[in-house]
């Protein structure tokens, strides 16, 4: 498995482009429905920005580049072109970095697919979702089955390596039916998969629905049996759980998210984006850009950046984060990088009653150079988060 390099100068890049066709009621995410965007516009600022942050970072390696959203396929493929020339310029892109495109079904056009692979994309990420009419439509799509299928026919002609999307414990979704949807699902996949549980986010539609009784979650032993059959099947399939909601066979994992989950250092670029980078005079910082993209527009042609908020990681915010986005991988958090990235032990950042209790519960696997959860933990992670974070 790639593995992010603590403390070196390998950097992840993350561009943000916050626009959609449609608002999915699901969605909590940064972004916009806007009937006009001026894409030329949007395509100066993101090159301004990439340009002061790699003033700030200088001689940084960009290992991996993701274009996240929104829907990143409808940028031009002249933009991405032009945000991956400026990556190049700015910071040193390694030769065999991994340049992954976010892509809805709705937007797919072999032209176009190709032209981003022209650009130097060279992973692609499809938003299908659902195999299924009726839950395309539920969850808010703007595509059918047959139209997600068409779109993975054309990313498997032009992308080497590519993944897709799924969402599953949906209202009303019962084991044979999951069954069959995944099933489907894993012969059509390449070497990648991405599996969630559908949530209920503040904000969204869909949390106003489930507070007036208007969708009803399936119940927890059954979003149990759901979970447990997505993990047989993928595994038999071939593709490891390397991540609660992530499957990949051996070498294929994403390593882009993987720089997240081992706490590397990553530049959030547009409208919302967040990033953790380590620089010389002020060590850790954490940086999250203004959410509007008119007000991320205004703020980067005034100041060569769209910066609403800039702040030092404390050790035991630092901690923290470690710990929550570690504990999601199986091969879990490596103590050594835990000390050397927080400055703390793992005894000043968790509740050791708790530790010792969820060990001994068989949640987490904790020895003298790791802490993992186990099978059983990853699968109530948050709960067992609570419990453990002092």
């Amino acid at each position: 498995m790639y593995e992010a390099k603590l403390l070196t100068n390998a950097l992840a890049v993350y561009i943000h482009w916050p626009f959609c066709l449609a608002k999915c009621p699901y969605c909590d995410f940064n972004s916009h429905v806007r009937e006009v965007v001026d894409e030329d516009r949007s395509r100066r600022a993101l090159i301004t920005e990439i340009k002061h942050t790699g003033n700030e970072t200088p001689g940084r390696r960009v290992d991996t580049v993701f274009f996240g959203g929104g829907t990143p396929s409808l940028m031009s493929p002249e933009t991405v072109a032009a945000v991956i020339d400026q990556i190049g310029k700015s910071w040193r892109l390694d030769d065999h970095a991994e340049i992954t495109l976010e892509a809805n079904p709705t937007s797919v056009e072999a032209g176009r697919f190709a032209a981003y692979r022209e650009a130097g994309v060279n992973r692609l990420s499809l938003g299908v979702q659902a195999l299924d009419d009726e839950a395309l439509a539920f969850l808010g799509r703007q595509h059918n089955a047959n139209e997600a299928r068409a779109a993975l026919e054309i990313t498997r002609e032009n992308f080497p390596r590519y993944s897709f999307d799924l969402i599953y414990a949906r209202p009303d979704q019962t084991v044979t039916s999951w069954r069959r949807e995944l099933a489907g699902a894993l012969a059509t996949a390449g070497d990648h998969i991405s599996l969630y549980q559908l949530t209920i986010e503040k904000g969204t539609p869909f949390h106003s629905a489930a507070r007036n009784g208007e969708i009803v979650m399936p119940p927890e032993a059954r979003a149990a049996q759901l979970f447990d059959i997505t993990q047989q099947l993928t595994a038999a399939a071939g593709f490891d759980a390397y991540e609660i909601s992530n499957h990949a066979r051996a070498g294929n994992e994403c390593r882009h998210n993987l720089a997240y989950w081992h706490y590397g250092d990553y530049a959030g670029i547009g409208p919302g984006a967040h990033g953790r980078l380590t620089l010389a005079e002020d060590g850790r910082i954490a940086t999250r850009r203004h959410a509007k993209p008119e007000t991320w527009l205004e703020a980067v042609e005034r100041d060569r950046h769209g910066t609403a908020e800039r702040h030092p990681v404390a050790a035991a915010e630092s901690a923290r984060e470690m710990l929550i986005m570690g504990l999601r991988l199986k091969a879990g958090i490596d103590l050594k990088c835990f000390a050397e990235r927080t400055g703390l032990t793992l005894t000043d950042a968790v509740s050791m009653g708790a530790l010792c209790r969820l060990s001994n519960g068989g949640f987490l696997i904790h020895s003298q150079d790791k802490l993992r959860a186990t099978d059983k933990g990853r699968a109530v992670l948050n709960s067992l988060l609570v419990e453990l974070l002092l």
